[in-house]
């Protein structure tokens, strides 16, 4: 089974950063790609950006907006999601996601591999 275990979430006033880390095992990080998804109570998960750590290109969604910005340590097997300017509206539950080769990079439906989450609250 793939482990993905998230850490980094808190509460930040708005304005504020986070960095958010997303640790695979060695062999989930090397095979597939990584991605970042959120979700909001009453709304639908959506992607935020997502790498590939074997080729290092991201790819990022709506939700990143200039903002977010996804990195890989590959010493560590760990993908991060750095957030800056953060706003309240980015205040959810931030979920790290695997899969091997996913239709849509971005789509959280192509993922079959989850991590139990982290959250993330920003106050105004």
């Amino acid at each position: 089974a793939q482990v993905l275990r998230e850490s980094g979430g808190g509460s930040v006033p708005a304005g504020g950063s986070l960095r958010l880390s997303c640790t695979a095992s060695a062999s989930t990080y090397s095979s597939n790609a990584l991605a970042w998804f959120r979700q909001a109570p009453g709304k639908e998960r959506e992607g935020i950006a997502a790498i590939y750590p074997v080729y290092g290109s991201p790819w990022y969604g709506a939700p990143a907006a200039g903002r977010f910005t996804i990195s890989q340590d590959n010493a560590k097997n760990t993908v991060y999601l750095q957030m800056n300017r953060l706003k309240p509206e980015d205040s959810a539950m931030y979920y790290c996601a695997a899969a091997a080769s996913p239709a849509s990079i971005l789509n959280p439906l192509d993922y079959s591999s989850w991590g139990q989450g982290t959250q993330v609250t920003v106050s105004s």
